[in-house]
């Protein structure tokens, strides 16, 4: 069985502090074959709506090198972004990827609800009750049809994310039953322009998404397919992987997608 965390976050993330080498000897610890780091990167001021100064590329190559020098010999090690809400500013993304090294993985992920929403953060959304909830969710699924069509990255992001906010924080009970039509548009959209999906295995918490939107996600014709945890932190580096490749086995996969340089290397589960 090959290992990999392709979602994880480090000090390049205003939501996480450990060092690139902290979150591979985890994973080395956690018996992984492969990881590759995920920083975000997005157009905006985080928890703004104002398009964001450049980045410091210097610095993330700097610490990418050191990880390499002190472990890369124990841990095939990959380098890629989650880009997130892209489709709120695509020209400005462009504008911000000028100078970075060269990528191999990209996640692209919605974390924002739209303007009519005030650009609020999926973290900070707290309805009154299921009826807003699902209004939200709505709005959510809006957005992640655009960044679909937008398209310039190698998988989606944590499909369901709203029910990590929503569930797991703010005690409410929801699925993502009855957005039947337009998760499939955004799954169909999603292969269309060659983009894949990701396994998130919201560290060890209900899969990001679940069996049903997996074997719709299968059955549309979707192969691209990775396994990341999200861990902003090294004690969820790996977790639930082993687990979430069997319910990938269980819905029909029969491989999963590493990547180097954007191109996927196929493993068998």
């Amino acid at each position: 069985m090959y290992l990999a965390d392709y979602h994880m976050h480090t000090q390049f993330s205003p939501d996480a502090s450990h060092s690139m080498t902290e979150m591979a000897k985890a994973g080395i610890a956690m018996g992984l074959d492969e990881i590759c780091f995920t920083d975000h990167i997005e157009p905006l001021v985080w928890g703004k709506t104002d398009l964001r100064g450049p980045y410091d590329w210097e610095l993330l190559r700097t610490d990418y090198a050191k990880v390499q020098a002190d472990v890369g010999e124990r841990i095939q090690l990959r380098l890629g972004i989650e880009l997130g809400d892209a489709q709120w500013a695509p020209e400005h993304i462009d504008h911000l990827l000028q100078g970075a090294p060269e990528l191999d993985f990209v996640i692209g992920s919605i974390h924002m609800l739209s303007a009519g929403f005030g650009g609020l953060d999926l973290y900070d959304f707290a309805p009154e009750n299921d009826a807003q909830a699902r209004l939200g969710i709505r709005d959510y699924l809006e957005q992640v049809q655009e960044l679909a069509e937008y398209g310039k990255f190698s998988v989606l992001g944590h499909l369901t994310l709203p029910l990590r906010y929503l569930n797991e924080n703010k005690g409410f009970h929801l699925t993502f039953d009855g957005f039947e039509a337009e998760v499939e548009s955004v799954l169909k959209t999603l292969i269309s322009n060659g983009c894949g999906i990701e396994l998130n295995t919201n560290r060890g918490n209900t899969p990001l998404p679940d069996a049903k939107w997996l074997k719709l996600y299968h059955d549309l014709g979707g192969e691209i397919i990775t396994l990341g945890t999200d861990a902003h932190d090294p004690r969820f580096v790996g977790c639930a992987v082993r687990e979430r490749q069997e319910l990938l086995r269980e819905c029909g996969f029969r491989r999963f997608c590493t990547f180097e340089k954007r191109n996927p290397i196929w493993h068998e589960l």
